[in-house]
């Protein structure tokens, strides 16, 4: 069983129907399909059309790192940083140096003002 969970983690399928004794105890080992269908009592066409959730899934392997369509897909987000003075003075350099690598001398330069301040 354990290989077959590896090889469908690998393959990260659109739908996964688990259908075994006990498929809430596979659960926490399934870590990459789109709609995991438990039991015998759930195919898949239960989730597609009655059960609720959206159909809209990642197909082709991309559930290792997308998940299925839902209502957060549609919110306007922003993150939100703030940094203090000390903040700005314990890590700053760092966040220098990385802009210098990446060859952003533009933002190298704001970062240094600040720490020159």
């Amino acid at each position: 069983m354990d290989e077959a969970i590896d090889l469908m983690n690998e393959i990260a399928p659109e739908h996964l129907e688990v259908v075994t004794e006990d498929p809430m105890a596979l659960l926490e080992k399934i870590k990459h399909a789109g709609a995991i269908f438990l039991g015998e009592n759930t195919p898949e066409p239960i989730g597609d059309y009655i059960a609720g959730p959206n159909h809209t899934l990642p197909t082709g392997g991309t559930a290792k790192f997308y998940s299925p369509l839902s209502v957060e897909n549609f919110l306007k987000k922003s993150s939100i940083i703030m940094m203090s003075k000390q903040g700005m003075q314990e890590i700053g350099e760092q966040c220098a140096m990385i802009a210098h690598t990446e060859g952003l001398t533009a933002h190298e330069e704001s970062v240094r003002i600040r720490l020159k301040r």
